[in-house]
């Protein structure tokens, strides 16, 4: 354990952090080792993130601000001989195994579908490649709360098997695969099934989403916030977080899983996107590949797609749904770069107007607010907070708040006492206090 703690001080973590992280990893190994059949042979610790501006704009090409943060999940893995991809989750007990050269079985949810498109993916677009693996796995992030737990696990099961396969050798990997930006872009295509560049789709999850989530994953930085635009994942900006700012992070005790119980919700949201994409594409004359560079292809590309959604043939989407969700992606995009200024430049009032703006929206013009996230974000500032927004899939999860290093707790314990006074039957109401974190790291061996 104190060779773990040092490893995750080395990265830059407080001691308290990384004895925390150090802790996870003994608990994983205690309760892990059986099943994966011995000492592991690899580990990595893969954190949650923050999306801290940029709601449902990756998969449309749009800008996002991001962070990791400094929970997640501990990852420890042994090769199996026989093909299969068995994981335990050491914590809530459940016990998988996933054939990767199968399709997947009727009814396969939850954390089996998951580590089977993963499984499904690799053995699809790397043919030939051994992938039998044991892994077992320890989380402090909650789940279904907008941290991205089940983005975390596609990214720690990718690496166990990318590990076990040599994959990073293959021909396929270093022709494709060139960079943590673009390994990210392959991960949102595994989840959402979509083709990457040479390497052909398969079934996803079920959600019509991005790479955001795997981008903050895989190449955030500590103590720095990121921006980055999407289609492809490029890196547009790098600041550091001030340091008397810290985010306190509280859920709203409200599930909000993309794959399951909000999935038809979220993929309305991506899909009014990707209906505003094709009208574009149908009447442009030059194909564009997302919305975002439609819009940015001409200075008055907003007002011609906005002139086309009149009688345009989309039985999905009214016209002026349409015109609604085109409204909300042009405003949050554009607070992405406005959101970073205000970080460099430790603006507490323009980030604390920027998020009022972009929580106001998404609940009148983006729809993904329910009434507790709604409240949350609200009692935030009352508690003193200098910004707050929700953040993630939406229809539940949680809500980020930036507060003065030195009065976080006191924010923190004022904020979920108000907001558990309220609502009583969400309590109590898990939270933590953290600054940008590491990306996911594999950890040395034995």
């Amino acid at each position: 354990m104190i060779r773990f703690t040092k490893h995750f001080e080395g990265l830059g973590m407080t001691p308290e952090e990384a004895a925390s992280r150090a802790a996870l990893f003994a608990e994983v190994e205690d309760k892990g080792r059986d099943f994966i059949g011995g000492a592991p042979h690899w580990r990595w610790f893969v954190p949650g993130r923050v999306e801290i501006f940029g709601k449902h704009t990756d998969y449309a090409g749009g800008r996002s601000l991001l962070a990791a943060v400094p929970r997640g999940i501990a990852v420890i893995a042994r090769p199996r001989a026989d093909g299969l991809v068995c994981l335990h989750d050491v914590r809530d007990g459940q016990k998988i195994a996933v054939d990767p050269s199968r399709e997947a079985p009727p009814g396969c949810r939850g954390l089996h579908r998951y580590v089977h498109v993963v499984g499904r993916r690799f053995f699809l677009n790397f043919p030939g490649c051994e992938l039998g693996t044991d892994i077992a796995i320890a989380s402090d992030l909650p789940r279904a709360a907008g941290l991205s737990s089940s983005s975390a696990l596609v990214c720690g099961v990718a690496s166990a098997l990318a590990k076990r396969g040599s994959l990073t050798d293959r021909e396929e990997w270093r022709t494709h695969i060139r960079s943590a930006a673009s390994l990210a872009w392959y991960l949102g295509c595994v989840e959402n099934g979509l083709d990457f560049e040479g390497l052909p789709g398969s079934s996803g999850v079920g959600t019509h989403g991005g790479s955001e989530d795997h981008t903050a994953i895989l190449a955030s930085r500590l103590h720095h916030v990121s921006q980055y635009q999407f289609v492809p994942v490029s890196l547009l900006a790098e600041v550091p977080m001030p340091p008397d700012w810290t985010f306190v992070i509280a859920s709203s005790g409200v599930q909000a899983d993309k794959a399951d119980s909000v999935l038809a919700r979220y993929n309305r949201a991506s899909n009014g996107a990707r209906a505003l994409h094709a009208i574009w594409n149908a009447r442009a004359g030059a194909p564009t590949p997302s919305l975002a560079a439609a819009l940015a292809s001409a200075p008055d590309a907003i007002d011609r797609l906005q002139a086309w959604l009149t009688g345009a043939d989309d039985d999905r989407f009214t016209a002026a749904e349409l015109a609604q969700r085109l409204r909300h992606f042009v405003h949050e995009d554009a607070r992405v770069p406005l959101a970073t200024d205000a970080v460099a430049a430790a603006d507490t009032a323009a980030i604390g107007r920027l998020s009022s703006d972009s929580q106001r929206e998404a609940h009148a013009l983006l729809g993904n607010q329910i009434p507790e996230t709604m409240a949350l974000a609200a009692s935030a500032r009352e508690a003193g907070a200098f910004a707050a927004s929700s953040f993630g899939a939406g229809f539940g999860g949680s809500v980020w708040a930036l507060a003065g290093k030195a009065d976080a707790e006191r924010v923190a314990r004022e904020w979920v006492r108000a907001y558990e006074a309220t609502r009583p039957a969400v309590a109590p109401v898990p939270w933590f206090i953290a600054r940008p974190g590491p990306p996911l790291t594999e950890l040395p061996a034995e």
